[in-house]
């Protein structure tokens, strides 16, 4: 015999009323006594188990990669602003202001950021289809999604693109001159 299910709705606690429920089957039939109640919210929780921590995963991975860019993004633009340190002292000891070394040394960074982003959202684009089941509330090709990964994308990488950035408008074009 299969065992049955009942679901009963309550507007107090669901506790306080599992005795009563017990006693009202007991009462009908002894054998019907119900061997296992649950709440109602527990069943729901226990259902969104598996999701919840493919939600949390793909947080903790995205996070990572996020920081990863980052990382690689400040790499990237002090190398740079290390190999160029000369030609910035050039540029200075000519006349250029440090806004003109801000733009120059951060629109790299830009640019890099900018070309990133568009190859990234458009392998993501193809991917959707793949990751549809994991998004909650949002449907597959979400556009007001893609633009705030996008627009995150970008803060994080003039962020990581910012400290070399100002370390080549700090430069004393006499000493990048000097050196080799």
């Amino acid at each position: 015999m299969l065992p049955l299910s009942w679901a009963i709705r309550t507007s107090g606690d669901p506790q306080s009323v599992a005795v009563a429920v017990r006693h009202e089957f007991e009462s009908l039939d002894p054998t019907l006594t119900p061997s296992h109640m649950v709440d109602m919210n527990q069943v729901i929780a226990e259902s969104n188990t598996r999701q919840n921590f493919a939600t949390m995963l793909l947080t903790v991975f995205a996070s990572i990669a996020l920081l990863l860019a980052a990382v690689g993004i400040y790499g990237l633009m002090a190398y740079t602003v290390e190999q160029r340190t000369q030609e910035i002292g050039i540029r200075m000891a000519l006349g250029a202001n440090q806004g003109k070394i801000m733009r120059l040394v951060l629109g790299q960074g830009i640019r890099l950021a900018l070309v990133g982003t568009v190859i990234g959202l458009a392998a993501a684009y193809g991917v959707t289809r793949l990751l549809g089941k994991f998004l909650f509330g949002l449907k597959a090709g979400d556009p007001l999604a893609f633009l705030m990964v996008a627009a995150t994308l970008i803060a994080v990488a003039l962020l990581a693109a910012f400290v070399p950035t100002r370390r080549a408008m700090r430069v004393d074009p006499m000493i990048a001159l000097r050196q080799e």
